[in-house]
């Protein structure tokens, strides 16, 4: 087989806004957290749920692309494209977590001060080369698979998937791929509804009954993010295979409307009934989130104007989610120094930083993730030798 380059197939320019959306309000959880002694309280309280509607658009958009080219390129090109894709964001979002690492050091991260700076400059270099951090290497405290840049967990699964789907999940046809969803659905309900078959799953206190999980490298947050990752990606997959889409009128809006109430719902049943919020939880992840991608998917947009803001939300979702963590460690930080300041000012500061993130989000993308994937393709993706004008993200 010829490695030759093939360019991008027309995006699904809802779901790109729709994967905006929900980055913005990952932004929002993480900047309200601190102020929430537990999840019963949280305000965006399923924020968290936004990492497993990413999963289902991986699968469907990961489907959609590749499916159909693979007597075109090799496993090795798939390798490459993709790592084109992700991985430059990926580099720069570890390195600014590093640049303001130690400006961390205080009352809400006390070890900080005595990490020395040859085990940070390490973890950096974890960090850039995707190796997940053992809890023992942990040098913040949170036990993270990256200590530099917590949120950065989710796209070690990501990249578990793209890996999976190359070497096998591509061969599967779908009655094969079918079988898998529903038996990554039943994971999906022993985690939400803390049915415990395979005695992982220790007391998670006020976790217990959610789908919380998937950061640190133990066999109950590895099961947990393995379960959080498998249904939806199989069920995107599989929505993308089986071409049913759902086409209503204003999809973007409906569709962002629903994420928003999703991830925004308060904890369902409390402490007395928290069974009610896992079962919540495993509505949305089973039924919600793919008949979301199967909307979006199926929708259209019309108008300049919302087509400019679902090409804006798309193109700054990864880019603000891969940088954003670092941030919200310094927010934390702050709120931990000055507890005692007047409500406005932590208001304050929490918009300002979300305003801040998106800036440097936008930044990135424009002055650094754009002008180096490109470099990247002509370096690595296009073959001087032949070039195909077909399409493949």
């Amino acid at each position: 087989m010829t490695s030759t380059y093939l360019a991008s197939k027309q995006r699904y320019e809802i779901l790109d806004g729709l994967r905006g959306v929900a980055a913005m309000i990952v932004v929002a959880t993480h900047l309200f957290e601190f102020y929430s002694p537990t999840t019963f309280e949280r305000l965006f309280n399923h924020g968290y749920l936004a990492v497993d509607f990413f999963f289902v658009l991986s699968g469907f958009v990961i489907g959609y692309a590749y499916d159909d080219r693979w007597d075109r390129m090799t496993t090795w090109d798939f390798f490459k494209r993709r790592l084109v894709r992700l991985h430059p964001m990926l580099v720069l979002g570890t390195l600014i977590g590093a640049a303001l690492f130690y400006f961390g050091a205080g009352a809400a991260f006390p070890e900080l001060i005595d990490v020395p700076w040859w085990k940070m400059l390490l973890m950096t270099l974890l960090g850039c080369l995707m190796i997940p951090a053992l809890t023992s290497w942990d040098i913040r405290g949170w036990s993270e698979m990256n200590s530099l840049n917590g949120a950065t967990w989710s796209l070690t699964w990501e990249y578990l998937a793209n890996i999976l789907y190359a070497l096998a999940i591509r061969r599967f046809n779908k009655v094969l791929l079918m079988i898998f969803v529903f038996i990554s659905a039943f994971f999906t309900l022993d985690v939400a509804l803390n049915i415990n078959i395979f005695g992982l799953l220790s007391d998670r206190k006020d976790a217990a009954f959610t789908l919380i999980g998937g950061w640190c490298i133990t066999p109950e947050q590895l099961y947990i993010g393995a379960t959080r990752l498998l249904y939806p990606f199989f069920a995107g997959l599989l929505i993308s295979r089986m071409h049913k889409l759902i086409k209503i009128k204003g999809g973007f809006y409906w569709c962002s409307l629903l994420i928003f109430v999703i991830l925004t719902m308060p904890r369902i049943g409390g402490e007395t009934h928290m069974w009610m919020n896992g079962a919540y939880e495993a509505f949305c992840v089973l039924i919600l989130f793919p008949l979301i991608v199967s909307i979006g998917a199926g929708s259209e947009i019309a108008g300049k104007r919302s087509v400019a803001v679902c090409k804006f939300l798309g193109e700054i979702s990864y880019p603000l989610y891969v940088t954003h963590f670092p941030l919200i460690y310094m927010q934390i930080a702050w709120a931990k120094r000055f507890p005692d300041a007047p409500l406005g000012t932590h208001i304050t500061v929490c918009v300002f930083v979300f305003i801040l993130a998106v800036a440097i989000a936008y930044a990135c993308l424009k002055l650094y993730d754009e002008p180096v994937r490109e470099w990247l393709k002509q370096r690595v993706l296009h073959k001087k030798s032949k070039t195909i004008k077909q399409s493949i993200v």
